[in-house]
């Protein structure tokens, strides 16, 4: 709990900053929004590392192979990176851009999930045999 509102501490204060700061110098309210938004995505993936260790440790137990939990969790980083990304793009007033880089996401999210698709498809296979 004391994480969350620390994170949310942090973002409202960089949030008005970068307004006020904003006013003024647009480029400079959108390279303070980007420090904070580092801050606190530095902040999440410290915690990341103990859900990364409990999957991997659910994933063993359960006698998954390593190549079904890594696309997942490629996924993910993929997710997250390009929404920071396309909404960092549309508050530098680039929706196009925004737009493009969302597609992009989509595309590498599919293209790391094959695997995985392929590990379902070999287990379709093996039980209709």
């Amino acid at each position: 709990m004391d994480d969350i509102l620390k994170v949310a501490a942090v973002a409202v204060t960089a949030s008005l900053c970068a307004c006020v700061v904003g006013k003024q110098v647009k480029e400079l309210g959108l390279v303070l929004a980007l420090a904070a938004g580092l801050l606190i995505l530095g902040s999440a993936f410290q915690t990341a590392g103990a859900v990364r260790t409990f999957l991997e440790d659910l994933a063993n137990t359960a006698g998954l192979a390593p190549a079904i939990l890594a696309p997942v969790l490629k996924t993910v980083g993929i997710s997250v990176v390009t929404r920071v990304s396309a909404a960092l793009c549309r508050d530098a007033g680039e929706g196009g851009i925004a737009a493009f880089v969302e597609i992009a996401g989509a595309i590498l999210a599919l293209y790391v999930s094959l695997p995985l698709l392929q590990a379902v498809l070999d287990a379709l296979t093996e039980l209709l045999v």
